[in-house]
């Protein structure tokens, strides 16, 4: 469900890329010539009474001419060929709604093109897992950027929401909890209409919906709630998620104890989803109950959104087993009560019937979200009547499956739009 780390060579880039982005920054937004377009709000002005999807502030971080778009996607071993513009990227501020329906506000990148038509199309990316929310994508010029990087030169705009309680949004990160996840980005594309317009590059309500990860899951969800009248400016035109876990119950949460996860990612999503689920299910009144020590003491501090997650894999253990006490890893393993709930508060994104395009990325080789998640969503969403196509990109792992898959899903969409 990540898709900040993958094997050596991915975390290694990754660190390269974070290191090459702080030295730039100051100077590629000392050049931006563009100034933001609006202001953020103080919480007792007209931002308390703001619609969701509220456009607080607009903020460029990000302008890039074709050269330098096609030098980020190859450094990353990414298929530049579908560059055809220059992307200008701006940090968006906008109101939104927590897991409870309480206000409060969320970040996310817009990138437009620099050149095509006037009026854009939108495509909503949704990001993979992470832990630390300066790797969101308004936040880092990482991994995170290269599907909007990617959509936005070949002449589309991106919406690509943080999420809650990452990028610059209060709080904690709600992991894998789908329904705050669809509300963050659909009120992520309602922020961004209103500033594309404003960047004098209005939208024409043609949407295409893709997402990696944990992304995957909620592309598919944030598509099934467009199709059901969430928001009737949007036109969902395709649908392309990248290794979703639409299965938590029947194929990911097993997977984690029969081999088909690798240790290390096991332990961060076991880690990472017993602590966020249990501030919205009550799983566990103190850590200790579900963790063992030494873990039980830090697992919550290190999973507050301000560590790396090369450190937080330090802290935890090496194995799943020896990070739970044994009455949580069976729990676990044999799901019921709110443990169940919870799971299946983030399935079921995949019984509904599309009308549009959908094609399915995933890989036999990925260790971090098995194939059989994808194969699952694609029967039950043909069982619905749907026509889907699943692409199995074979031996790669997860991380090289966005790297191979993200250009075809650009292409794919070029299709759909022809």
């Amino acid at each position: 469900m990540r898709d900040d780390t993958g094997k050596d060579k991915g975390k290694e880039t990754g660190r390269r890329a974070r290191r090459a982005l702080a030295a730039a920054a100051a100077l590629m937004l000392a050049g931006l010539v563009v100034a933001p377009v609006a202001v953020a709000v103080a919480p007792d002005g007209p931002a308390r009474s703001a619609p969701r999807g509220g456009l607080l502030s607009v903020t460029p971080v990000a302008d890039r001419d074709a050269r330098q778009v096609r030098a980020f996607l190859t450094e990353r071993d990414v298929d530049a060929d579908v560059v055809r513009y220059g992307v200008r990227a701006y940090r968006l501020t906008y109101r939104t709604v927590d897991p409870h329906g309480a206000p409060t506000t969320a970040t996310g990148l817009l990138t437009l093109p620099a050149g095509g038509p006037h009026r854009l199309d939108l495509v909503s990316d949704t990001h993979g897992t992470m832990v630390d929310r300066d790797y969101a994508p308004s936040a880092s010029e990482d991994f995170g950027r290269i599907p909007s990087y990617l959509n936005a030169s070949a002449g589309r705009a991106v919406a690509a929401p943080d999420y809650l309680g990452l990028g610059e949004g209060p709080g904690p990160h709600p992991y894998m909890d789908t329904a705050s996840s669809v509300t963050a980005s659909l009120d992520m594309l309602r922020a961004a209409r209103t500033a594309a317009d404003r960047l004098g590059r209005p939208l024409t309500g043609d949407l295409y919906v893709t997402g990696f990860s944990q992304g995957g899951q909620v592309a598919m969800a944030l598509g099934k709630a467009l199709d059901r009248g969430a928001d009737r400016h949007f036109r969902l035109r395709a649908l392309a998620p990248v290794s979703g876990p639409y299965d938590l119950e029947g194929q990911e949460m097993p997977a984690l104890f029969d081999g088909r996860v690798n240790h290390v990612s096991g332990v961060l999503y076991t880690a990472y989803w017993l602590v966020a689920q249990n501030r919205l299910h009550p799983l566990y009144k103190d850590p200790s109950e579900a963790f063992r020590a030494p873990y039980a003491s830090r697992v919550e501090r290190l999973l507050d959104g301000g560590h790396e997650q090369e450190e937080v894999v330090r802290g935890l253990a090496p194995s799943v087993r020896k990070l739970l006490t044994p009455v949580f890893h069976e729990r676990l393993r044999h799901p019921s009560g709110a443990v169940l709930d919870a799971m299946r508060a983030a399935d079921h994104t995949c019984d509904w019937k599309p009308e549009v395009p959908v094609r399915l990325y995933a890989a036999a080789g990925d260790t971090d979200v098995p194939l059989a998640n994808t194969r699952t969503c694609a029967r039950t969403l043909a069982g619905q009547g749907a026509r889907v196509r699943v692409v199995d990109q074979g031996a790669v792992d997860h991380f090289g499956l966005v790297v191979v898959s993200a250009p075809q899903v650009v292409r794919f969409f070029d299709g759909v739009r022809r």
